[in-house]
């Protein structure tokens, strides 16, 4: 997605965030164990706010504690999240300037991407809390799935979570089939996972849904057996995957 394009859809996701978050502070989030609503818009907030700064002076910061974050009323609620998102769209700008990351220095859009993807699961945790619907369009499921593997099969990311290591393999394949746009073909290598966009091709297990029902099997968010995903093949090294890339 353009820059243009991802700081429309952090507008957009941070805004249906907020209406889906339009509940009792104290309201389980039962996505997110031990979270109530509060928690959750909280951080949001806060992370906009905390990649904004990263962004703004390039310079790494320490990461910030969702559960002392504090978004005010609720009634406020709508208006801090909102503020939160212009912040970080107006820091990252064009999206070029090089700053620091987790996984080394990289150019600031990498932020206006990460808080997306971030805003537009947290926003269907929101929505399962409170029984409204959370439907994305396929394109913005694509991208979130995307930026997800492109952190997942980074070299670097065993240094940021130690437990991805595990996601080393002996060419084991994984195939993510949408129904409505490209698939993902996840390959385990010994030197680590790779992957690349398919139409359609064999793998050892293969998920196929909406590129809607992708993202949230992906994110765990919904189990390999709910009716909206099919798999087929080795379902135990879909298992597996899903099991070593929980946050």
């Amino acid at each position: 997605m353009h820059i243009d394009q991802l700081a429309d859809a952090l507008r957009e996701q941070t805004a249906a965030f907020a209406d889906a978050a339009d509940a009792e502070a104290g309201t389980p989030v039962p996505s997110c164990p031990g979270w109530v609503l509060r928690n959750l818009v909280g951080h949001i907030g806060q992370a906009h706010r905390w990649s904004a700064g990263i962004a703004g002076t390039g310079q790494p910061s320490p990461l910030p504690d969702p559960l002392t974050a504090d978004p005010g009323e609720r009634d406020a609620w709508a208006g801090w999240l909102r503020e939160g998102a212009e912040e970080l769209i107006a820091a990252v700008g064009d999206g070029t300037r090089v700053v620091w990351t987790f996984f080394g220095e990289r150019p600031s859009r990498f932020w206006l991407r990460r808080m997306l993807a971030d805003t537009t699961i947290h926003r269907a945790d929101a929505a399962i809390a409170t029984g409204r619907a959370h439907g994305v369009p396929a394109t913005l499921a694509t991208e979130v799935i995307t930026e997800g593997l492109e952190l997942l099969t980074s070299p670097a990311a065993p240094q940021v979570r130690a437990a991805l290591a595990g996601l080393r393999g002996t060419g084991e394949t994984i195939l993510l089939r949408s129904t409505d746009g490209p698939g993902w073909l996840i390959t385990r290598a010994p030197t680590g996972p790779t992957f690349t966009t398919t139409d359609g091709t064999a793998a050892d297990v293969t998920a196929t849904a909406s590129a809607q029902d992708l993202l949230w099997l992906f994110s765990r968010r919904v189990p390999p057996t709910d009716p909206r995903i099919t798999v087929t093949g080795d379902a135990a090294g879909l298992d597996d995957w899903l099991a070593l890339t929980v946050f």
